[in-house]
């Protein structure tokens, strides 16, 4: 049965939510009640608040002692440690579930679900580093460190919209983390949005760049990964969460890449 939103307390939800999505020991300050985890998508965009903030840094202040290469490769590290390659894992495994299961819903779960990584994750996890690294090397190290401390909230946010799209495609107990993200509510909504939209709205005070390509390419991105869900699943999972968010982030930076070097920029 599902649990009343109301029923935990916000700043339950918000320690929950850097709990499960992170691996730094915040259940050593505060250990939420277990039913607060099935609303962790609801701050999602604010734990990219911590972790674009820890690749910014990196990249900004990096930039200046060490060659760029380096602080580039770093920065991705630092995120990757702070949440344990969480959306990597996804990516990984939604790739081989994808790649290696054909047109067999069931079978592209049990890809998923395995531990074991195969050839379209190694692939996949390559190319998506390599775009990733070769995207901010283009970028001075002042818009990189603005771009990713907007594009990591926003593409959170904009992935948080298909728990209401579509349900989950598994249960519960055929879950990893035994967990079922529940829908969201207008409040939660509203939060959500401002958790995405915030640094994004920095981005475009500070920097004088055509908007339309930020904008709309990642919700497209978007829109035709929950096009191939709904077709191939009928849901979502959470690796499905983890591959389109990294995937809809690194259309975020592209895009701001695009409008570096459009003539009107």
């Amino acid at each position: 049965m599902d649990i009343p939103i109301n029923s935990t307390r916000w700043y339950d939800r918000i320690w929950a939510s850097f709990i499960y999505f992170t691996r730094l020991p915040f259940w050593r300050i505060h250990q939420p009640p277990r039913e607060s985890y099935s609303s962790v998508v609801e701050h999602w965009p604010l734990t990219g608040w911590l972790t674009g903030g820890a690749m910014a840094t990196t990249l900004y202040f990096g930039s200046q002692y060490l060659p760029y290469l380096v602080v580039v490769v770093g920065a991705i590290v630092v995120r990757m440690l702070i949440t344990g390659a969480l959306h990597e894992d996804g990516l990984a495994d939604f790739f081989d579930g994808f790649g290696g299961g054909g047109n067999d819903r069931q079978r592209v779960l049990d890809i998923m679900k395995d531990s074991h990584i195969g050839t379209y994750g190694v692939l996949a996890l390559g190319l998506y580093l390599l775009l990733l690294t070769a995207i901010l090397l283009n970028m001075p190290p002042w818009l990189a460190a603005l771009s990713v401390l907007a594009a990591d909230p926003y593409s959170k946010m904009l992935t948080s919209q298909l728990i209401m799209m579509l349900p989950y495609a598994r249960t519960a107990s055929q879950a990893k983390s035994k967990t079922v993200y529940r829908k969201m509510d207008w409040k939660a909504g509203i939060s959500l949005a401002f958790q995405g939209l915030a640094p994004l709205g920095l981005f475009f005070y500070l920097v004088d760049m055509p908007w339309q390509f930020m904008i709309f390419i990642p919700c497209l991105v978007m829109y035709f990964l929950y096009l191939l869900l709904l077709r191939r699943l009928g849901g979502y999972t959470g690796d499905c969460c983890g591959a389109v968010c990294l995937l809809v982030e690194l259309a975020t930076l592209l895009s701001i890449l695009l409008s570096l070097s459009s003539p009107t920029a």
